[in-house]
């Protein structure tokens, strides 16, 4: 991962956020794929932009989206694509939504980025790098007490029933928790004002630009069972502003 991978990554993020600008709180066509999530004409619009750049700059690696599919996943260096992580929320027009750019090598992410395009505000994560805010260093918060610790989650419908209890626990033994938000919740566990997300159910490029972000900022990000998260990676996460919650967090969902 280079400086010049880092300014690929933010042109990336200014193409797919120029392309699905003009679709907020507008008129625009959307429809249901076959795992019953929506989609419209911005996220095919966004994913289309930022893949014409890579394949037009970086024709030998990789590309891994949301909307179509995977190129070249079999490269060292892949390029995983999620153009408008929280489509409900787009479609609501809650700008909360975000859209995730990941650089992958050798199936490790290890530069990503958070942007959401309507506040234009911009989280950047790379390896070996502290993370920034609009070029501002992002710290996570220090709250080692799951008792103290403000969670988040997208929402109950992502979990299955035996996920879902198991959630619930650590609910219950939580000092707050807060539904919505999709990857807008991580970007907030960067900047220190939550201190855990727990999910179940997603996906690659739900999670690649993630890891970056969440750790550059002194956070941890790991599957249920305390992995690292990787290519390999289930849908089961959790990510932690201070690290010392993920064992606490594990230990009750495993």
């Amino acid at each position: 991962m280079t400086d010049d991978d880092i300014r690929l990554a933010e042109r990336l993020a200014d193409a797919a956020g120029a392309a699905i600008r003009p679709f907020f709180r507008a008129r625009f066509e959307r429809e249901t794929k076959a795992d019953a999530s929506p989609v419209t004409e911005a996220d095919r619009a966004a994913e289309a932009a930022m893949r014409a750049i890579i394949n037009r700059e970086r024709p030998g690696d990789g590309i891994i989206g949301e909307e179509y599919g995977r190129e070249r996943e079999d490269a060292e260096r892949v390029w995983v694509l999620d153009p408008i992580d929280g489509t409900r929320s787009f479609i609501a027009g809650r700008p909360i939504f975000g859209t995730l750019v990941a650089l992958m090598e050798q199936g490790v992410p290890v530069l990503g980025i958070i942007d959401q395009p309507i506040a234009r505000d911009r989280w950047l994560g790379a390896a070996g790098r502290p993370t920034t805010l609009n070029g501002v260093v992002a710290q996570t918060r220090r709250c080692g007490a799951l008792a103290a610790a403000h969670i988040a989650t997208t929402g109950p419908l992502h979990f299955q029933p035996a996920e879902k209890a198991k959630f619930d626990t650590v609910c219950a033994a939580a000092g707050d928790t807060l539904w919505g938000g999709d990857c807008h919740n991580y970007a907030l566990v960067a900047s220190g004002h939550l201190d855990a997300v727990i999910e179940a159910g997603l996906k690659l490029y739900d999670f690649a630009a993630l890891v970056p972000v969440v750790e550059g900022a002194g956070g941890r990000m790991c599957d249920w069972q305390g992995r690292s998260l990787g290519a390999a990676s289930g849908g089961q996460v959790i990510a932690a502003g201070d690290p010392a919650l993920v064992d606490q967090v594990a230990a009750l969902l495993a």
